[in-house]
């Protein structure tokens, strides 16, 4: 399904075709967004009642502006130990195959089954089937809830897994089929690596040799939802927080968070993808996916991103 640009979409001067925010219609949220190839891709969570959370659509992109929805991509009659709440993707490519991690059923505690699971296909847009049939991780581990992955890529034989909700973030290794966790060299599974103010979403990515770890603060239900960076020497920190880059702007929405990054190498763009809450706010899940500049200072710190409802202009990969 081809989705044209939101009736927000702008064009200046006649000639450059911008996105518009929201950049695709539909309540969605926590979107990660990556590149494989020559598309921008972007899988989010389906933003509704718990209840009605049993499902992904993912979308792809030639150029930031022109959006294909692909639809159903994975869902609790695949996955049969999901019920519920079916959150926020994180996603990967190894070795021709597509992977897709996510978060189910709100566990509370580890009596309960649900926390991270894995799926797997040989197509971005899927569909994607459960790798495990069971979670990757259903434990509570230094009180991070199993929720809000992303996998980092450090090389062809080491991928971190940085997780958590309930203000706690662990990172762990995962091994090189993606079907379990291995030790880290002192032998722990788990490394806690909260920073400061950390609420959950965690995401990184690497620039001029530095790490940059960034994460959401605030109560995702409410205006001041947020996010924050740190940067390191290390993937594994610590991670002494900078500052906040991305909050709430009452003229055009609150409630802006759960992010993630897109890197063009090409023409080297930097873009942020983000959720936020348009006013006005009509439900608790009233959120949509956007996507603005990133930029950086000539010291590379991530300069505060201004929201817009033009978005960004065209940019094929």
């Amino acid at each position: 399904m081809l989705l044209s640009a939101c009736v927000n979409n702008k064009e200046k001067n006649d000639a450059v075709q911008y996105s518009g925010n929201p950049i695709f219609e539909g309540w969605y949220a926590d979107p990660e967004a990556i590149v494989y190839d020559d598309q921008y891709w972007i899988f989010p969570t389906y933003s509704d009642l718990y209840e009605k959370q049993v499902f992904f659509d993912c979308f792809s992109s030639p150029d930031l502006v022109n959006w294909t929805k692909h639809e159903n991509i994975l869902d609790t009659a695949e996955v049969k130990w999901a019920k519920i709440a079916m959150w926020a993707p994180g996603v990967i490519e190894k070795d021709g195959k597509y992977y897709f991690f996510f978060a189910a059923n709100d566990i509370q505690n580890e009596d309960e089954t649900g926390g991270i699971g894995v799926a797997v296909s040989d197509r971005p847009e899927g569909p994607y089937k459960d790798l495990l049939g069971k979670p990757l991780i259903n434990e509570i581990v230094n009180g991070a809830q199993p929720i809000d992955q992303f996998v980092y890529k450090e090389n062809d034989s080491t991928y971190y897994m940085f997780y958590g909700g309930w203000r706690h973030c662990n990172v762990v290794l995962l091994n090189n089929d993606f079907t379990g966790i291995r030790p880290f060299p002192d032998g722990e599974l788990y490394k806690e690596v909260t920073p400061q103010n950390y609420v959950e979403g965690p995401f990184m990515f690497k620039k001029d040799g530095k790490y940059y770890f960034m994460w959401s603060e605030g109560g995702w239900g409410g205006p001041d939802y947020k996010v924050a960076y740190a940067i390191a020497d290390n993937p594994l920190g610590p991670f002494e927080r900078i500052g906040t880059i991305l909050e709430q702007d009452p003229e055009i929405a609150t409630g802006a968070g759960h992010h993630s990054i897109i890197h063009n190498l090409k023409s080297d763009d930097w873009y942020i993808v983000y959720h936020r809450r348009p006013e006005p706010n009509i439900h608790r899940d009233h959120r949509v996916t956007c996507i603005d500049k990133m930029e950086f200072d000539e010291n590379g710190y991530i300069k505060p991103v201004e929201m817009t409802f033009e978005g960004v202009a065209a940019n094929p990969l």
